[in-house]
C-alpha cells in the first residue's frame, strides 16, 4: 500500500481540491520532489504550498500515521526536515524532536483504486493484465512505449557484455565466447552452457583450436556429457582419453550438476549437438567479432551463423547408438533460420551495440536498431499473448519490446512503472 501511495504523490494523481491537512489547511504539490530509494524520507526537495505558504523540504508517506513512531523517525535526525507527513489513516499526531508538530495529510485516493492495482497485479504472472485496455491506447503512445522497451531489452543485453569484459579484463574474446555459449542453450539450457563457459576458458581452447577433436573433448568433458557414455566408438574413446589428458594439464574441473535438459526437444536441438556446434564456432571465434562489427545488414550477419556439422556430428545428436540422424545425411545444417534469427538477436547485434558504446561510435548503435526492424520477429508464447489482445508485432525490435514489457513489467509486477500500466491507473486514483 505505501508504494501505491508513493506512486500516487510521484504522479501528482491527487483532486488539487481535495488535499488538505488533518487541521484544515489547504494543501497544493508544487513539485512532489525526487523518490528515495534508499534510507531516510520518501521524497527529496518537495515543494508544498500549505495554507498559500511555500514549504520546501522531504515528504514521508505511511500507511497509517503511527508508523513514524513504529519506524523509529521520532529518534532519527534524518526526519527532521520533513515538511509533510502523508498517510491513509491518521490515528495520531507526529512531531519533531523539538516537539513542534508535522503537517499531515489524509491521501484521498478512491477506496477501490488499490483492489484495482492488486487485481491488475495479480492477473499480471498468469496473463496480460491489461488485455482489455492495450487496444484502445492511442497507436502514437503505445508506438513511443515499444520504442522505449526495444532500446531498454537492447541496452540491458551490452550491459551483460559490458559485465563480462569487466569480469575478463577487456578480453573482447572472452566476452563474445560466453555470450555465444550462453546463447546456443536457446533459452532451455542458456545456464548450463554460460556454466559450461565460464568453467572453460576460451584461452584454454585457443591454444588448441587447430585441433578440431582437442576443444570438442575439452567442452564435452568439462560439460559432464562424457560420463558413463559407452566406449564402443573410436570417437567416444579419442574424446574421453583427450580430454583425461587436458584435464591434468590445464587442471580443469568440470561443471557441477550442469543441469542438461532434452526433454520435449527436437533431436537436433539436443545439448549435445550444440555443444558440438559451440566447438565448431570456437575455433574459428577471432575472425567472428570483427566480422560482426564490419556487417551493415541482416544478410552479411546471416553468412556468420550459416555453419554445417560433419564428422560424428552430422550422424548423431547424442553418443548413444539410439541417437543416429534419421536421414544418414553425412552433412546437416547446424542451425535453422529461426534460430539463426535468434542468435542475430542475442548474440550478434548485442555484441555490436556493446562494441559501439565501448567506442562511442553512436553509428554503429544505430544501426543495430535498423538491422532488428530488418528481422522478422519472433514466433513465441509472448508475441502470440500480445497478438491476441490485437498487437500487431511488424520486425524483431517489436517483438524484443514485447518480451521487455512482459519479462520485465508484467512478470515483475511492476505496473506501476510501465506507462500502460500508468495510464490504467492513473483514472483510478481519484
Amino acid at each position: 500500500m505505501e508504494k501505491l501511495m508513493q506512486y500516487v504523490w510521484q504522479h501528482r494523481l491527487l483532486r488539487p481540491g481535495a488535499m488538505s491537512t488533518v487541521d484544515g489547511r489547504g494543501v497544493q504539490i508544487v513539485d512532489p520532489g525526487l523518490l528515495n530509494e534508499g534510507s531516510g524520507p520518501d521524497f527529496f526537495n518537495a515543494k508544498v504550498r500549505i495554507d498559500g505558504d511555500m514549504w520546501v523540504g522531504n515528504v514521508e508517506i505511511h500507511v497509517r500515521a503511527s508508523d513514524w513512531m513504529r519506524h523509529g523517525h521520532h529518534r532519527d535526525r534524518a526526519y527532521d526536515s520533513v515538511i509533510l507527513h502523508v498517510v491513509y489513516h491518521d490515528d495520531m499526531p507526529v512531531k519533531r524532536p523539538d516537539g513542534n508538530v508535522i503537517p499531515q495529510m489524509v491521501m484521498p485516493v478512491r477506496t477501490n483504486f488499490a483492489d484495482h492495482y492488486n487485481a491488475l497485479v495479480t492477473r499480471a504472472e498468469r496473463d496480460l493484465p491489461c488485455r482489455e485496455f492495450i487496444g484502445s491506447l492511442p497507436p502514437l503512445y503505445l508506438t513511443d512505449w515499444l520504442s522505449a522497451l526495444g532500446i531498454e531489452r537492447l541496452h540491458a543485453k551490452s550491459a551483460r557484455i559490458t559485465g563480462l569484459l569487466k569480469r575478463y579484463n577487456n578480453d573482447w574474446r572472452e566476452a563474445v565466447y560466453v555470450t555465444l555459449a550462453r546463447a546456443l542453450g536457446f533459452g532451455t539450457n542458456s545456464e548450463p552452457f554460460e556454466r559450461l563457459a565460464m568453467a572453460t576458458p576460451y584461452g584454454f581452447l585457443a591454444r588448441h583450436a587447430d585441433s578440431e577433436l582437442t576443444v570438442e573433448a575439452m567442452l564435452f568433458g568439462q560439460s559432464g556429457l562424457l560420463d558413463g557414455i559407452p566406449l564402443d566408438s573410436r570417437y567416444a574413446l579419442a574424446l574421453t582419453r583427450e580430454y583425461e589428458f587436458m584435464q591434468k594439464k590445464f587442471g580443469l574441473r568440470p561443471v557441477t550438476s550442469p543441469g542438461w535438459k532434452s526433454g520435449r526437444m527436437r533431436p537436433q536441438n539436443f545439448p549435445h549437438r550444440r555443444v558440438a556446434l559451440l566447438a565448431h564456432m570456437v575455433r574459428r571465434l577471432p575472425q567472428l567479432m570483427s566480422r560482426i562489427v564490419e556487417a551493415e545488414d541482416v544478410d552479411s550477419l546471416r553468412q556468420l551463423f550459416d555453419v554445417t556439422l560433419s564428422g560424428y556430428w552430422a550422424t548423431h545428436y547424442t553418443f548413444s547408438e539410439r541417437g543416429v540422424v534419421s536421414d544418414g545425411s553425412r552433412e546437416r545444417q547446424a542451425l535453422s533460420a529461426s534460430s539463426v534469427t535468434v542468435l542475430l538477436i542475442n548474440v550478434a547485434i548485442p555484441l555490436m551495440h556493446a562494441w559501439g558504446e565501448h567506442h562511442r561510435d553512436n553509428r554503429m548503435m544505430d544501426r543495430c536498431i535498423a538491422i532488428l526492424q530488418d528481422l522478422k520477429p519472433e514466433n513465441n508464447r509472448i508475441t502470440a499473448m500480445f497478438e491476441a489482445a490485437g498487437i500487431k508485432c511488424r520486425d524483431a525490435f517489436t517483438s524484443q519490446a514485447l518480451i521487455e514489457l512482459r519479462r520485465e513489467y508484467c512478470e515483475a509486477r511492476k505496473c506501476l512503472y510501465c506507462r500502460i500500466g500508468h495510464r490504467m491507473l492513473a483514472s483510478k486514483a481519484t
